[in-house]
């Protein structure tokens, strides 16, 4: 059998692709996702009592808009690269601006700070566990996420695995901002960059096993 008979025969009856089918389930999978997601958070951590002091702050919703912006960029990403041959570089910005600028308000208030007051805005009270729980509470959106990528069709299976960790890790870091008492940029610039890598990073490591099609 000629290549062109074979192609032939298994295109015969094929149907239409439906449009928008990897979109719905990224929406899906992130629908899924929130509500375990902050029920773990309740359960593990719990709200903080100052929580409704601190939303009169203002960096108390650039905390927000921080993580909440990562979360976006990574779910993005995850559905741009569950498409065959899809580019990436339109959403570049949209991943390293946030990260950028909370680096730069970090160095602002650094400059600012007196010498004996850096370590402590870096380090703040909870440095040790923060990392951790927010890998933690990335979990049932790492899981949901790399569900609905597994019905899609990504060829960059390391990155799509990557970007799927990086949304999920800004998921956990969103609800984890309800339970943190941390308002600190440079805080929030290296401890809860690092808790989102961690599943950025996992995804990375899971993705050409967990993806292959």
């Amino acid at each position: 059998m000629k290549t062109e008979q074979l192609v032939a025969m298994l295109a015969q009856n094929a149907g239409a692709v439906q449009r928008g089918v990897a979109a719905r389930r990224v929406l899906v999978a992130l629908a899924v996702a929130l509500p375990p997601t902050l029920v773990l958070m309740q359960l593990l951590y719990g709200l903080r009592p100052t929580l409704g002091r601190d939303a009169t702050l203002w960096m108390f919703w650039a905390k927000l808009a921080f993580v909440g912006a990562i979360a976006a960029a990574g779910w993005a990403a995850a559905l741009r690269l569950g498409r065959p041959g899809a580019a990436l570089a339109s959403l570049r910005w949209a991943i390293v601006t946030p990260f950028a600028a909370m680096w730069l308000l970090t160095a602002a208030e650094l400059l600012r700070a007196a010498d004996g007051g850096r370590a402590t805005l870096v380090l703040g009270q909870t440095w040790l566990e923060c990392p951790f729980r927010i890998a933690i509470l990335s979990l049932p959106a790492f899981v949901a996420l790399f569900w609905a990528m597994r019905e899609a069709a990504p060829t960059r299976l390391r990155l799509a695995g990557a970007a799927a960790g990086l949304g999920a890790g800004g998921v956990g870091a969103l609800a984890y901002t309800f339970h943190c008492p941390e308002l600190a940029a440079a805080f929030l610039g290296l401890w809860y960059v690092i808790g989102i890598l961690i599943p950025a990073a996992v995804g990375a490591w899971l993705g050409p096993r967990l993806l292959r099609w």
